[in-house]
């Protein structure tokens, strides 16, 4: 399958939109399998969905792979219907039924009273049944095994969350949040606020950062796409696959520094080929793409070292040609 690939296809970010009942580690192998018989290639994703969950799932490629802390700290945006009701351990619609509730009649503009208590910043509690490590383990493990898990609750935001359907016992709602924000938590604790309890029926992502899935290939047609030689064409370049991160376009001579561990200073970026960075130099701890040649050389944080008042930028990833 190795030969239905450029060059290029082998290195970048593809958007993919996961079918429900599919891990995210499986697209991963569908992909990866695409390489068999060719240079052994390093795919990965760019956060996680369930099982039961569809939506935009980002496959990392190659080189593709050191992108993924800039493309997961994006702002994601669900489509969720929570099950009023119904609590599971997995707070969604796998799990062992914990609990059941009669569940009154509410009108949706006493829905969506409620569920402004839950737009802004927030602490939430993480599910058990998460990746999240405790005490040295996956979380998910130890509750598998019947072990308490008490994990801690940690802050996110969601900056808007509007309900659009109510046909009781089920609410969906469109959810705007940060990245590690858990959906199957959100809608634990909205369903124990209006009283009957709930859980996360179905969920799908439609947005991760600057990506919609609208403009995802779907998981289940990924091989027959790399068959007829058209999947190469949707793979983005590293570059392109952070459009919203400035970048700073170098000399060939710099980038050959940069690739072999040198951080330069402020003054040697702004003297690159047709430089119109809009990038000022008090953007301290800002991530920037440092380009060369159309490719991405580096991503670099600006530093002020107060000793000397110089700007520097330190490596924080960088990309062989």
């Amino acid at each position: 399958m190795a030969g239905f690939w450029t060059e290029h296809a082998s290195d970048g970010t593809l958007l993919t939109d996961k079918g429900p009942g599919e891990t995210s580690h499986g697209v991963v192998k569908k992909v990866k399998a695409l390489f068999r018989g060719g240079a052994p290639v390093k795919v990965g994703h760019a956060g996680t969905l369930d099982p039961f969950a569809t939506g935009l799932l980002i496959i990392l490629l190659g080189q593709g792979t050191k992108l993924s802390q800039f493309i997961m700290s994006g702002e994601k945006v669900y489509v969720a219907t929570v099950e009023l009701g119904v609590e599971t351990d997995t707070l969604d619609p796998t799990g062992n039924v914990l609990r059941t509730s009669h569940v009154p009649d509410m009108s949706s503009e006493f829905i969506q009273e409620r569920v402004e208590r839950f737009v802004g910043k927030i602490r939430q509690v993480p599910p058990a049944y998460s990746a999240i490590r405790y005490k040295g383990t996956r979380a998910y493990k130890l509750a598998r095994s019947g072990q308490d898990v008490d994990l801690k609750a940690r802050e996110v935001v969601v900056y808007s969350l509007h309900i659009l359907a109510v046909d009781l016992p089920q609410i969906t709602m469109r959810i705007r949040c940060s990245s590690g924000t858990y959906i199957r938590s959100l809608a634990a604790d909205f369903g124990r606020d209006l009283g009957p309890g709930g859980h996360l029926r179905s969920l799908r992502r439609i947005k991760s950062g600057p990506f919609d899935v609208r403009d995802a290939l779907p998981s289940s047609e990924i091989t027959d796409k790399a068959r007829e030689g058209f999947l190469s064409k949707k793979v983005l370049t590293n570059r392109d696959a952070l459009p919203d991160m400035g970048e700073i376009i170098i000399t060939a001579a710099l980038a050959e520094k940069v690739r072999h561990g040198y951080q330069p200073i402020w003054e040697e970026l702004i003297v690159g080929p047709k430089q119109q960075t809009g990038i000022q130099p008090d953007q301290y701890n800002k991530w920037i793409k440092l380009i060369s040649d159309n490719k991405l050389v580096a991503i670099v944080k600006l530093n002020l070292e107060n000793e000397i008042s110089r700007i520097k930028a330190k490596l924080e990833r960088v990309f062989s040609a």
